[in-house]
């Protein structure tokens, strides 16, 4: 199954969550961290509680890398356990020259089998198709992120008129040879996503920005419903994935699911 099949598969459903795996030991559960893996055992919990309802799993590179060569074991252990008819999203925000990227793609989609990744396009066209090469996986690409510095770039006007993510978004478009392009686009920045929502297509898009960071999951789903578009995930991470710390939070964190899942389904 490719990973746009994957993707499809969800969102038909009216599944919409993507389970944000940035795991941080300093913040799981206590009984967890003398496991010998506490990561994994979180992990696990977490996508045996959310797995029956979630539309793809996204592991941050960064949570993962700081243990070194343990970190990638990490990464392997986890996409195990996760169902193979589930989206894995490496959120690893790629792009350099294209020798490197090529590396880098090899990487993501050869040595872990992710089904796809986050890449930022700001090096041009060479630097990403490395990553577009591959016509079985999905690449998300930056276009408006989440973050309050989005503003120092992604947001400045250019002589044509376009904000410079508009640029980002129609150079993606172009980009879309092998169908196997997304957009990554910030949950927080809900009226720059109702003026640019039509921009999109039949593009997947990955919205972070739900839960610790403001986002309204109510918002964005309702943007998208307006406009009869299902080709979106929400990332969510921070409010889900910690939704208790006692030794039963794998309750707790199928409860929240259940609740998200409710809010979407209510549409």
């Amino acid at each position: 199954m490719t990973a746009l099949e994957k993707f499809k598969n969800k969102v038909a459903k009216n599944l919409h969550i993507c389970v944000g795996l940035d795991t941080d030991k300093n913040k799981i559960p206590e009984h967890l961290r003398t496991a010998a893996d506490p990561i994994l055992e979180f992990n696990k919990i977490v996508i045996e509680n959310t797995c029956e309802t979630a539309a793809a799993y996204k592991i941050n590179f960064a949570f993962y890398e700081k243990y070194g060569s343990a970190g990638f074991d990490t990464i392997h252990k986890t996409l195990e356990l996760i169902p193979p008819g589930i989206l894995t999203i490496a959120d690893a925000k790629r792009g350099d020259i294209g020798n490197t990227s090529q590396m880098y793609a090899s990487s993501a989609f050869d040595y872990f089998n992710f089904d796809s990744i986050t890449l930022h396009p700001y090096m041009g066209f060479d630097s990403l198709s490395p990553f577009l090469d591959y016509k079985d996986k999905l690449n998300f690409i930056l276009a408006l992120t989440s973050n309050a510095g989005s503003s120092d770039f992604e947001k400045q006007k250019l002589e044509n008129g376009n904000y410079l993510y508009q640029q980002v978004m129609e150079k993606v478009v172009e980009w879309d040879r092998n169908k196997n392009c997304g957009f990554v686009f910030g949950a927080t920045n809900l009226e720059e996503l109702i003026l640019n929502i039509k921009k999109f297509n039949e593009m997947p898009v990955l919205l972070p920005g739900v839960g610790a960071q403001g986002g309204s999951l109510e918002d964005i789903v309702r943007t998208f419903i307006q406009q009869s578009n299902k080709n979106f995930i929400i990332n969510i991470s921070r409010a889900l994935i910690y939704a208790d710390e006692s030794k039963s939070f794998g309750a707790a964190v199928k409860n929240r699911m259940k609740e998200y899942d409710s809010i979407i389904q209510s549409f």
